[in-house]
Parts: structure tokens; C-alpha cells; sequence
């Protein structure tokens, strides 16, 4: 799944000078609700009981799914308040408040998109009444764990609401497809693209490709392709090792029949992907074309639409920005709106946008209708509902079923145009207005072969060749990314040569660390050996060892350190015929005087420069960037070390199996252990080396001890 960036926009520069305006004191205040307070709205959650395992990974048993959210929250609190108050704050639109002007233009954003009044408007209409009953359960029980804990929590943090946590998805889920990016575009000091021009050589092309700094893989394995008729599901999404998209482990149950065992992430009150004890799903990140921008012909606040001028709405976001101590500064600035949605006024022009999720509120409750479901039919309803906006779910059950959904809220647009360029916005036709069923968009259940990859990469490559879908039954309009990764290359190439898939061979699959031949780093290697570089002699060494290199990244290798550093330089992780980011002769001269410095050599062993390192854990790893087994590191050189050390890829792994018989087994791996934060902890990093050795904990779905209640901690 994506990472939410900071977005740095140059129009906000000022923010970090000091600004005319007032400063003010703010004394601590405390967290704002009192431990009495909180107790009280803890009460009808009261039958919530926390185990935690030998990992102290928690299993959360209660009478009632909101009672089970509370302990949910409240043992995650336990692990990791700070980013869970962060991202509270952040969909407040108040993050600057606490983390200063570096904060102020995601506040701005929330302020621009209007969220929290989304939010408030939208509340009580569209969250049924069972969502807002367990919202208000982990509401409870976040309030709970910072008023047990008042110096943890930041001043006027106190009460979490409903609210809050409906406002954290509503912020979050457009980024996942990419909508950061787009404004960020939009603040660079010239225009990045051309006005969609309605032509049909233009409509068909791909112009433009976000990059992702990380990826997801998801397997799917029906009982006819296993050869002891297992149903087989291996969840494996790529984030960050640490921060507000870094996966928690939990297993929740309740007496009203929620059972799910999974990943979710900070703020969030239910399992976003994992399994049940019939069916499971992961999700990996795609990128349909859901973000619009429009080019407005603007006459100081006025816009020209269908030939009228129309007032641009205007607003005034307020940033309340931290200096320092308790010392802030309340920044004004201007905000704009079209019937297009949120305006950036720049130096280049003004600009409109419209987005997939603008008017949603309810991603919470599609994920707790997926959570609650015990069939597919059931299942697939809850993702009907389109509340979230992107994400391929790769789906499996104890009947055998096996699907991959190509998840998309895809807008209604006129055809004709390449909705992937700006669009002129004087035209009202090109407002759209609804969104395609889910039923519009790709789609593979149960098919012939009997498995199912998707590893980031086009949703009409996913299976046995005559299996796939064709991207010509699929309207332009949607922009259906057409890339293939690494990971996609070498995990379909396998896929495809087996034809009785055991446990173990699927294992070995997902942990591969080769790069294909067909993949980016296969051809800018056969492009580096092409090259006559006889006039520099350590390039020419570089190239001999890259000769004899097989493309693997295992531990042992003395040529993964030249090739992935040379290949970091040149690919940046994209995976299209673009031309290099550096050209491919400086980008290896950089790598082999990078290893020269740390090693006096070329070849050192993948393992020494590739490193698991997490307290006092520090381990050698296979696996790199879009492998199958995804190892990615902090920027594209070297630490003072020579070392690599290893922040995001494989992070939370599942590997789910149903037998013949529909007995479940599970077994999981975390990067790091329950603890996220206190480094004092048992749990802090007693998974690294499971993690590192490519090993399983098993997960034991009969609940051990007694626990805790968090009302008698």
C-alpha cells in the first residue's frame, strides 16, 4: 500500500518567516478530558479484554465489535500513541500547531479540501448507526489510554472523536492513489503538462507515471493449482518500516461474530487487510487515472465556464504554526473553489481539481462490512459500495474461491479526451459528476488457471496468458496503468512454469530476489555491458563483474551491490521505457567508487552492505528493490557504514492456507515486533530475526490467558 508524503509547496514558502500577525503563548493545558471522563465513556465498552501472545502481539476479545474497536484502540495506543495522535492531528488540519511550519502545507491541504467539514456534514447521514456505535468504541478507547497517560499527549489533543477517525480515511485515501502528487505538480514554478487536446492520437497514450517509492505484493492460489488441493493466500504489501503507513499486527473477536487477524494502521479501528477464520484479501497499490486538473481562464477572481464568468468561492485557511516551545504564529492564506472542486492559483495559471473520493466519507464502513463478511458474494457487496477509492484486493477463501479485484471509485468522463494531460476548464461537460459501478472495472473470479498475482503492476497481465484480461474492453477514460514491475516480470515467469503448486514452492516464490531478464534492471544491465568503457579501468572491472552477475540479490552475492546501486541511480523504481534518470555509464562509475571508498573493492557481499538493523538487531539481507522479496532503502547511496540499511519492502507478511478439509493455518512474519516505539521493550525488536531468516511465527486463533481489561490496566 502508499506512503503519505509531506507535500512542500512553494506558494506556502513564506511560512517558515516570520509573517506579520500576532505571536501568542499557549501554556500546557493538559490533554483536555479528564481521566474520569474518559473512564465514564469507557464503561459500555467495558467487556473488552487484551491478551497479548509471546510476541505481544494483541488479541482483543469482547461482547461487541465496539467493545472489541475499544480494546483495539487502546492496545495499539499502548504501542503507539505518538503516531497515532499525529495522524489525529494531521486530519484536523492542526499539525503545524505541534510540528511546525514543515506541517503547514499539510494543514493547508485539509484546510483546501475541506475535510473535516465533509466530515461534519456527511456524518450522520451517510455512517450507519452499527459504524458509528464502533467508532465511538475506539474513540473511547483512545481517550481512555491519553488520559491514563497525560504526559504523552499534546495539549487540546483530548477528545478524540468519530469524527476524527472518519477524517484520518477521508485524508488518507486519495493519497494512495497519488493525489499528493498532483499537487505538488501544481506548485512547481512551471507548468508540467499540456492542455488535453481532443484528438484520437493523443487519447490513447500513456504521458505521464507516478513514481512509487514502494510496492505490494498479493498471491492467490485455488485448490486445483495447489498440489494438495490447498487454498492458498500470501498478503505481503510494501511500506514503510516505521511512521503513520507502517503496519500493527492484531487479531479482534467479538461475541457478535468479528473475527479478523491482520494489519492496520495508526488511527484506524478494524483490520484493513488479513483474514478471518473463512476468507481473506490483501491489498497492493494501483494507479488509475482518479485526480483532475483543469485549466481556468481567470480574470482576477473570476473563472469563464460555458462562456459565463462565474466568482471563484473564497475562504481563508488559518495555520496556527509552532516556533518554538509554546510559541506560535497564526498564518492566514487564501483559499479558492470552482464547480471543479479546490483551486491552486499560481504564477503559471490556475488551476482546478477534482478527485476520485471528494465527497466520501464511508471508507471506514466498506472496511468493516469486508471485516464482517463470511462469503464472497457478501464480500464483494461491501466493495460495491466504492468508499475506497483505489487498491487492488486480492481475495481467497476456505470454499477454494480466488478473485482480484482492480478496486477503483473511477469518475464518469466524457470520452474523447486524454484525461491524463490538463483539461480545459471552461467546460461544464467535463465536470463529471458519478462514478462507474464496480462492476465496470477488471475483474478475475476463479479463473481457469487456478492462481492470481498482482505485484503493482497492469491488472490485464495477472494470470496464465489465455486467462488475462484485454485493456480493449475498458474505456481510455479510466487510465488503466499499462506498467510492469520486477516483481510482476519474475513472479508471473514462475508462476506460469509450475503446474502443481506446493506450499514450500510458493514460499520460495515469494521470498525469489532475482530480476528478470524482461524487467528495468535487466535491460539497463544489458546496456552497461554493451558499452565500451575500455578507457576507465575500474568501470571496466564494474563490467566483468555485472557479466558473471545472475541477477540475484541473496545475501552471497558479490555482484547485487554493484548492480542495485548502479540501478538505484538509473531506475528510481519505475518500471517503463523512459530514458534513465542518470545515464547508465556515471551511474556505475558512482556505484563502484562508492563500494571502492567503504570496501577497497567491487564485490563485497550483498549481505554486508544490505542490513536488517533495529535496536540492537543487525542482520544481513536478501532481497532488494522490486524483488519479490522487496528490500528498499533510505536514498540511493551508501551511510557512513557502506551500509544499506533496509526502511521499507516487505514489511507485515501473511501466508494463509485452507485445506481440502477448510482447516485454516496462518502464519506471519513483522519487520520489527509489536513495540513500535519503546525501544525498552521486549517487543521492540524480537521479530527482526525471524524477519531477516525469512521465518513464520503461527498464529493461534484460540485466544491464550486471561488479559487485561484497559479500564484495570
Amino acid at each position: 500500500m502508499l506512503k503519505i508524503n509531506r507535500l512542500v509547496f512553494i506558494s506556502l514558502a513564506a511560512l517558515i518567516v516570520f509573517i506579520a500577525g500576532l505571536a501568542s503563548f499557549t501554556p500546557g493545558s493538559g490533554p483536555g478530558m479528564s481521566r474520569e471522563e474518559a473512564e465514564a465513556a469507557a464503561e459500555p465498552f467495558a467487556s473488552a479484554r487484551i491478551v497479548r501472545d509471546e510476541y505481544g502481539v494483541p488479541h482483543i476479545s469482547a461482547d461487541t465489535d465496539a467493545a472489541a474497536a475499544f480494546g483495539l484502540a487502546y492496545a495499539h495506543a499502548e504501542d503507539d500513541w505518538a503516531t497515532i495522535q499525529t495522524t489525529l492531528v494531521a486530519a484536523r488540519g492542526e499539525l503545524a500547531r505541534y510540528q511546525g511550519a514543515d506541517a503547514a502545507p499539510t494543514d493547508y491541504v485539509v484546510q483546501l479540501l475541506r475535510i473535516r467539514e465533509l466530515v461534519a456534514a456527511r456524518y450522520e447521514e451517510d455512517i450507519s448507526s452499527d459504524v458509528k456505535v464502533l467508532l465511538e468504541g475506539y474513540a473511547a478507547g483512545l481517550n481512555l489510554y491519553a488520559a491514563q497517560h497525560p504526559t504523552r499527549v499534546w495539549n487540546d489533543v483530548l477528545p478524540v472523536t468519530p469524527e476524527d477517525v472518519v477524517a484520518g480515511f477521508v485524508l488518507r485515501t486519495p493519497f494512495m492513489y497519488g493525489l499528493d502528487s498532483t499537487l505538488t505538480e501544481l506548485f512547481a514554478e512551471e507548468r508540467q503538462r499540456s492542455i488535453s487536446m481532443r484528438s484520437t492520437q493523443s487519447a490513447f497514450q500513456w504521458l505521464d507515471e507516478a513514481r512509487l517509492p514502494f510496492g505490494s505484493n498479493a498471491f492467490a492460489i485455488a485448490p486445483e493449482f495447489s498440489a494438495d488441493g490447498a487454498t492458498r493466500l500470501v498478503i505481503n504489501s510494501h511500506q514503510p518500516f516505521e511512521g503513520p503507513v507502517a503496519w500493527y499486527e492484531a487479531r479482534v473477536q467479538s461475541g457478535e461474530g468479528w473475527d479478523m487477524a491482520g494489519g492496520t494502521f495508526p488511527g484506524a479501528p478494524l483490520i484493513l487487510h488479513g483474514h478471518s477464520p473463512v476468507l481473506g484479501w490483501a491489498h497492493t497499490v494501483n494507479l488509475p487515472d482518479l485526480a483532475d486538473v483543469y485549466v481556468l481562464e481567470s480574470d482576477g477572481d473570476r473563472y469563464r465556464l460555458d462562456g459565463e464568468w462565474l466568482e471563484l468561492e473564497h475562504g481563508t485557511a488559518r495555520l496556527n504554526v509552532r516556533l518554538f516551545g509554546s510559541i506560535r504564529w497564526t498564518v492566514e492564506r487564501d483559499m479558492w473553489w470552482s464547480r471543479h472542486g479546490p483551486v491552486i492559483r499560481t504564477d503559471h495559471g490556475d488551476y482546478a481539481i477534482r478527485y476520485s473520493g471528494m465527497d466520501e466519507i464511508r471508507q471506514v464502513e466498506q472496511w468493516y462490512r469486508m471485516n464482517r463478511a463470511e462469503s464472497w458474494d457478501v464480500w464483494y457487496e461491501a466493495m460495491e459500495m466504492n468508499a475506497i477509492s483505489s487498491l487492488n484486493t486480492v481475495y481467497a477463501d476456505r470454499t477454494g474461491e480466488i478473485a482480484y479485484v482492480y478496486n477503483a471509485a473511477m469518475p464518469v468522463r466524457e470520452e474523447g479526451w486524454t484525461w491524463r494531460d490538463y483539461l480545459p476548464g471552461d467546460r461544464s461537460e467535463l465536470i463529471w459528476q458519478a462514478y462507474h459501478p464496480l462492476s465496470a472495472m477488471p475483474l478475475y473470479h476463479n479463473p481457469p488457471s487456478g492462481w492470481l498475482l498482482s505485484a503493482n503492476q497492469t491488472p490485464f497481465d495477472a494470470t496464465a496468458m489465455a486467462d488475462n484480461l484485454s485493456s480493449a474492453d475498458f474505456s481510455q477514460t479510466f487510465g488503466i496503468e499499462p506498467r510492469m514491475t520486477n516483481r510482476a516480470h519474475r513472479g508471473l515467469a514462475l508462476l506460469r512454469g509450475e503446474r502443481s503448486l506446493t506450499s514450500e514452492r510458493l514460499e520460495e516464490i515469494k521470498f525469489d530476489k532475482v530480476y528478470a531478464e524482461t524487467s528495468a534492471v535487466g535491460r539497463l544491465i544489458r546496456e552497461i555491458l554493451a558499452m565500451d568503457l575500455s578507457d576507465d579501468p575500474l568501470l571496466v572491472e564494474a563490467q566483468a563483474i555485472l557479466a558473471r552477475w545472475d541477477m540475484s540479490t541473496d545475501i552471497d552475492s558479490g555482484a547485487a551491490a554493484l548492480g542495485v546501486l548502479t540501478a538505484v541511480r538509473t531506475i528510481h523504481n519505475r518500471h517503463h521505457e523512459d530514458p534513465w534518470d542518470m545515464p547508465p555509464a556515471q551511474a556505475l562509475r558512482e556505484a563502484a567508487d562508492e563500494l571502492m571508498l567503504h570496501y577497497g573493492r567491487l564485490d563485497p557481499s550483498w549481505g554486508e552492505v544490505n542490513r536488517m538493523i533495529r535496536g540492537d538487531v543487525d542482520l544481513p539481507l536478501g532481497g532488494g528493490p522490486d524483488t519479490l522479496r522487496a528490500i528498499y532503502g533510505a536514498g540511493q547511496a551508501l551511510d557512513e557504514n557502506g551500509q544499506i540499511r533496509a526502511v521499507a519492502g516487505d514489511t507485515y507478511i501473511m501466508f494463509v492456507e485452507w485445506d481440502a478439509t477448510g482447516e485454516m493455518r496462518s502464519r506471519s512474519i513483522h519487520q520489527y515486533g509489536s513495540a513500535t516505539l519503546d525501544r525498552m521493550s521486549p517487543h521492540y525488536a524480537d521479530q527482526a530475526v525471524l524477519f531477516a531468516e525469512e521465518a513464520w511465527r503461527e498464529l493461534d486463533f484460540d485466544l491464550p490467558g486471561a488479559g487485561y481489561s484497559p479500564l484495570q490496566p
